[in-house]
């Protein structure tokens, strides 16, 4: 079983035995968008038959490749069913592209068409409530020029009418659950999945990475729904020590934040929030990527004290690492060389984790609970540029997140940390899902992420 990831910097595979998960060989070369995306695909191949392992039985992928998965929101109240909206894509691993709240005017349905989604997540209303917004924005949609098919997952009671507005003009769409069936209630489910059947439907081929059916037939979900997925396996199969477990993954574009968090005590019950939270999220950090926006982790760490003028962290300050971060933004596909650009990297990396992790805890309103990571049983970090690094390396930005009592929220005291050295996680979750493998060979591999855990009181 061969299980790639054509990332937006790198296309990475594993390739794993069936039977019990186990890892034969690993390659990465880097995304072949200026060719054919499959060109990299095609080196990996070569690279693991050279290792003498003969061409995999089936090949299961994800994609983040050309941007990834673009969706915009159009919703009833922008603190209401927008935000659920808003949380329900990321989960289901989209880049927010454009949020839109209450009735569309023709200013609004531009706006929403210059963000170029690839598909526009319609909600509006609890079961029962207010239909008149949904409405009126799926009329707006069904007669708006824009090409990106449409997921319904508003009221109810209101979506047959809807339907009938896209499909009088032909749009694209697919009705599934409110994800905000009551105040106080979040469903994220049936979005989820309508938003990957829609993504794996129109949205990969529509980018024309690669010539032929090939790459269409072989991608399975977008990279961060993927992930999700195995961070969420890795947290069922470690349920017996705790089982709450963060993953932080730092890439050339965003870091990435997912958590699977079991609430307890005063959590578990109905929260006072009108969108109650996710227990399993992930949130998207934009202007923190290692390469395409490293300009803005120095700007994080100017914002969040994380690195002052005059302060020296691991030998570095923050004037040279503005010059180091203005260098790799102008040249995405540079390796640091020596010492002293490994530890200029590194910092990228640490300010990127830390500061990502405190947006993912922080509430999302002032007077909100803080996520409650306290209990975390692991803490997991992933992105090239820790799986390439020592471990006393890797083991400092682990120990950074872990420590950071000035981020607003409460710190794991008996979190157990790892990186996920041979990139499994990803693999997890596309196996979870893949029929003739399940949820078993799944959490074996999701397991072994773990095997090289340090405690980090």
């Amino acid at each position: 079983m061969l299980c790639v990831d054509f990332g937006s910097t790198f296309t990475k595979a594993v390739l794993l035995d069936p039977a019990d998960g186990s890892l034969l060989a690993a390659a990465s070369v880097p995304t072949t968008i200026d060719t054919d995306v499959l060109d990299g695909y095609r080196s990996i191949c070569e690279t693991i038959a050279d290792e003498g392992f003969p061409p995999a039985d089936e090949v299961l992928a994800c994609s983040s490749a050309g941007g990834g998965l673009r969706l915009a929101v159009v919703g009833f109240e922008r603190s209401v069913t927008a935000e659920a909206g808003h949380r329900v894509g990321l989960s289901a691993g989209a880049k927010i592209v454009h949020v839109s709240a209450g009735s569309m005017t023709m200013a609004q349905v531009a706006a929403l068409r210059a963000t170029r989604p690839d598909v526009i997540l319609l909600v509006g209303g609890t079961d029962g409530g207010n239909a008149e917004v949904l409405l009126h924005n799926g009329s707006r949609l069904a007669k708006a020029r824009l090409g990106a098919p449409v997921v319904v997952a508003g009221n109810v009671e209101a979506r047959a009418a809807v339907a009938l507005a896209l499909e009088s003009t032909g749009r694209r769409f697919i009705l599934t659950d409110n994800v905000l069936p009551r105040i106080g209630v979040i469903n994220p489910d049936g979005a989820r999945a309508a938003i990957r059947q829609m993504f794996l439907r129109h949205v990969i081929g529509g980018k024309h990475l690669s010539k032929g059916p090939q790459f269409v037939s072989m991608v399975r979900a977008a990279t961060p729904d993927a992930m999700l997925r195995g961070v969420e396996t890795l947290a069922a199969a470690a349920e017996g020590d705790g089982g709450d477990v963060l993953v932080f993954d730092i890439g050339g574009a965003t870091t990435d934040v997912y958590s699977v968090i079991s609430p307890e005590g005063e959590d578990a019950t109905l929260r006072k929030e009108v969108v109650a939270p996710l227990w399993h999220a992930r949130t998207v950090e934009g202007d923190l990527g290692m390469r395409w926006n490293a300009r803005g982790v120095v700007e994080a760490a100017r914002v969040e004290h994380l690195l002052s003028p005059g302060d020296r962290a691991d030998g570095v300050d923050i004037e040279s690492l503005q010059t180091w971060a203005a260098g790799v933004e102008a040249d995405p596909g540079y390796l640091p060389k020596g010492d002293r650009e490994v530890r200029l990297d590194l910092a990228l990396a640490w300010v990127a984790a830390v500061t990502a992790v405190r947006r993912h805890a922080r509430p999302s309103r002032p007077g909100d609970p803080a996520r409650p990571l306290a209990r975390l049983a692991h803490v997991i970090g992933s992105g090239g540029v820790l799986r390439h690094s020592p471990e006393t390396r890797q083991d400092r930005v682990l120990r950074a997140v872990t420590t950071d009592v000035g981020g607003g929220w409460k710190v794991p005291t008996q979190a157990r940390t790892a990186v996920d050295s041979a990139y499994l996680l990803f693999a997890a979750g596309l196996l979870a899902d893949a029929d003739g493998y399940g949820i078993e060979v799944a959490a074996r591999v999701a397991g072994r992420v773990l095997v090289s855990e340090t405690l980090h009181p």
